[in-house]
């Protein structure tokens, strides 16, 4: 039986890392071994970027409602556990873009939230 040799898999698999390496600086573009490490961690750290993401909006959207909140006088505790007294099913994103965007919506939730207080 003929011996085969893994040149054509290997060269496809090196490319394939070194496609995914493009841009990177010096040898981490050019030299197999070291570009497989760089594009390794790339794709973990945007894994981990994509879950942080996540929590960095949610952040973003609780400190504009607490912002909304303070301004009619509650805070952001107070305000929350009002509206799920008065039964209120609005997510924290669509709050946050009342408290940006209609202002006037907000305040009503607020009074609502208050008066269940």
């Amino acid at each position: 039986m003929a011996r085969i040799k893994g040149g054509m898999s290997a060269r496809r698999k090196h490319n394939r890392v070194l496609k995914l390496a493009k841009g990177y600086r010096g040898a981490r573009s050019k030299q197999y071994r070291i570009a497989k490490q760089s594009v390794m961690r790339a794709l973990a750290s945007s894994y981990a970027g994509r879950k942080e993401r996540k929590r960095q909006f949610r952040q973003l959207w609780i400190a504009r409602i607490n912002a909304a909140a303070r301004m009619n006088g509650l805070s952001y505790s107070r305000f929350m556990h009002g509206l799920k007294l008065a039964e209120v099913d609005i997510n924290r994103k669509m709050l946050a873009e009342l408290a940006v965007n209609d202002a006037e919506g907000f305040a009503s939730l607020a009074e609502l939230a208050k008066s269940k207080l």
